[in-house]
């Protein structure tokens, strides 16, 4: 069977593949058997891992597979009784003193997909060092033989945590959810069908939630769990329509978040950033450097240089991000994606958590979602985003590439000429109005093309005008 011999790699967050093809038992087996020998030789006898699943195809079944696998090495497998959001298990991981966490899940990517997140013992994703060091013990699959699940119970091997619980719990005492509700808001939940389905109503109250793709439904409708906005045409009407303040939607793990003001209008990943930098630096007098991806927004430029605050950019993936974070002394950090996290929580994304921030925010100022986002342009000026995902061949992508790198580049972006250049993650290059990012995908015949500016038409231009120079 060739699937047994293949290769497995993880990419900037996790293992994945295809159920049935690149993810089946056998390389599941191949892959927990590589992480309990990394926990075992790292942290030593008497390891735990703490195991959690989202809502995709046989989650609960993989999920319950790995934790067989991990307690025949001697490793205690403590699995979720349901289906929880990826910052349950990382959040549970630190706080229950696990040495690792392991989730069974795709993330964004479209339903066929299943795949295995690995989860350091301070509560954030495995460093690169950590991952490279499980993908090099990953061996060739062998039959070995198992007990069942209930035998390694009796055992003590293996136990089952009502983790979706703790972890709502835990979050309910971080956020002003009474602030929330005296101020009225109410709030349409897209979970996508997610793991994170039903958790803002039952920290709110279902009177102040509405929710949407609510159900268990592996194939997601047809719709990749991704929260960005052209997967979320459904919540303008659904906010117009109910008179609410906003909607949260998050990705089929929940650790990411996109969201939406009173009029149904997309509020991005940039501006969420740089409100939470706003709300926690203002309102709760905290400092701490911004930290973000080079593919996103300046504005958090200027505001750390109004503010005082120190400012790193990172190499794009949270992963980067999560080691800044241990680091010390970081405010809010974050990427273009939709994945952020903030100070006095996990150094981990979390779509829950931060969406209930944007709400306290909204509560404690009594200011609309629109108009929050309003005073920051006036304060540091509009900035609009646009980005293209463009597939081409892989000859004419590696093209592209020696063109970039070997051939000077781009001189001009829409008619405007290149002031600077920046190579940290991809091709950047800055004019008087904005800048333009072209980075290749690591897996994919694909250039990522990223582009922002004073306008969404300069914006929208900028990407154009290098799909038409690069010939794509």
């Amino acid at each position: 069977m060739t699937h047994k011999r293949s290769i497995i790699t993880f990419g900037t967050d996790g293992w994945r593949a295809i159920i049935g093809d690149g993810f089946t038992l056998d390389n599941l087996e191949r892959v927990s058997r590589a992480t309990a020998e990394w926990v075992l030789e790292t942290h030593g006898e008497g390891s735990s891992v703490l195991i959690g699943y989202d809502t995709r195809f046989r989650g609960q079944d993989f999920a319950r597979h790995t934790a067989r696998v991990m307690a025949s090495m001697g490793v205690k497998a403590v699995v979720s009784d349901t289906h929880a959001p990826t910052p349950a298990v990382s959040w549970g991981t630190k706080h229950f003193g696990h040495q690792a966490g392991i989730v069974i899940t795709a993330s964004h990517n479209p339903p066929e997909y299943s795949g295995f997140k690995i989860k350091a013992h301070f509560g954030g994703p495995a460093l690169p060092d950590m991952i490279a060091d499980v993908e090099r013990r990953i061996r060739p699959f062998e039959e070995c033989g198992y007990q069942s699940f209930d035998a390694y119970i009796e055992r003590g091997l293996i136990a089952v945590q009502p983790l979706r619980q703790n972890y709502i719990d835990h979050v309910r005492s971080l956020v002003d959810l009474e602030a929330i509700r005296e101020a009225g808001i109410t709030v349409v939940h897209d979970a996508m069908f997610g793991a994170g389905q039903g958790i803002l109503s039952e920290l709110l109250g279902k009177d102040r939630v509405i929710e949407h793709r609510n159900a268990i439904n592996p194939g997601f409708e047809g719709t990749p769990p991704e929260p960005i906005e052209r997967n979320l045409n459904a919540l303008r009407g659904m906010i117009t329509s109910n008179g609410c303040d906003a909607a949260i939607a998050n990705d089929g793990d929940a650790d990411r978040i996109g969201m939406a003001d009173e009029h149904g209008d997309f509020v991005d990943s940039h501006h969420l950033l740089a409100l939470l930098v706003d709300y926690l630096h203002h309102d709760k007098q905290l400092s701490g450097r911004i930290v973000k991806t080079f593919s996103t927004t300046t504005m958090l430029d200027k505001m750390a240089d109004r503010l005082g605050l120190a400012l790193t950019t990172t190499k794009i993936g949270f992963k980067y991000i999560g080691g800044e974070f241990l680091e010390g002394d970081v405010l809010v950090g974050g990427e273009e994606s939709g994945g952020m996290a903030v100070m006095g929580h996990v150094p981990e994304r979390d779509g829950i958590y931060i969406g209930l921030v944007i709400l306290e925010m909204m509560a404690k100022r009594g200011k609309a979602l629109s108009r929050l986002v309003s005073d920051l342009h006036e304060r540091y000026g509009v900035h609009a985003f646009a980005r293209t995902d463009k597939h081409t061949s892989a000859e004419r992508k590696e093209a592209v590439l020696i063109r970039l790198a070997e051939q000077g580049g781009l001189s001009e972006v829409a008619g405007k000429p290149v002031s600077a250049s920046e190579s940290l993650d991809g091709y950047k290059y800055h004019t008087d109005d904005g800048w333009l990012l072209i980075r290749p995908s690591g897996t994919e015949p694909v250039l990522r093309i990223y582009a922002e500016a004073s306008s969404g038409q300069t914006a929208e231009s900028m990407v154009a005008d290098a799909i038409e120079q690069l010939g794509l």
